[in-house]
């Protein structure tokens, strides 16, 4: 099955990967649909490299990565449950109870600390590089677990916002100096409400 471009505008890759499933259109777009729609999308949002995912495909049991891809849908099922209750506001001290299915995913996390050369000019230069073992399809987990983390831990909830376009589904982080964003893309959503709005001016008028 081919799949579309996923989209990337919500200022933080936890977002997008909840908004790896989206209205488009009228239409229901899934970017997760399969193991192969997972391993495409993981790729383009730069959660792992092409070698790991073509090693992890020549491990794979028929149908094991489409087992995978549903334990993703899952677990982004499950995050857009906690966005959701506590978009809005900073979180507090209960949400770390909640938290706890996201603390499992991590604790089978199998990462590791390689010394790698670094890319700089003049000289030899070594930095110390994260690397995550791929003994099975389910690791594919690891990296999106470890995004979910990133983001509860650093983002103030107050600014996460969905976008205000009508049937839009899409999330973002509000990172603007005025905090005062309203749309997922000014090109897509915001220009329809400019549109729609126009053409509510112009019917008045008439």
């Amino acid at each position: 099955m081919q799949h579309l471009p996923p989209m990337f505008v919500a200022d933080a890759p936890a977002l997008d990967f909840l908004n790896s499933v989206a209205m488009l259109v009228d239409v229901v777009v899934e970017w997760l649909d399969d193991g192969e729609g997972l391993l495409s999308w993981l790729v383009q949002a730069q959660l792992v490299s092409a070698s790991v995912v073509k090693q992890v495909r020549s491990q794979s049991f028929p149908g094991e990565l489409d087992n995978v891809a549903e334990q993703a849908r899952n677990l982004r099922e499950w995050f857009r449950g906690f966005v959701q209750r506590h978009s809005g506001h900073p979180l507090s001290a209960d949400a770390i109870r909640e938290l706890q299915p996201l603390n499992r995913l991590l604790a089978r996390d199998e990462c590791f600390w390689q010394i790698a050369p670094a890319k700089r000019k003049g000289g030899l230069a070594l930095e110390l590089r994260p690397t995550r073992r791929s003994r099975s399809p389910e690791a594919l987990l690891s990296p999106i677990a470890e995004t979910l983390a990133h983001f509860v831990c650093s983002e103030d909830f107050t600014y996460v916002k969905a976008c205000e376009g009508l049937a839009c589904t899409l999330l973002f982080a509000d990172h603007t100096r005025t905090r005062a964003r309203r749309w997922c893309s000014m090109a897509v959503c915001g220009n329809r409400a400019k549109q729609a709005a126009h053409r509510h001016r112009r019917k008045g008028r008439s």
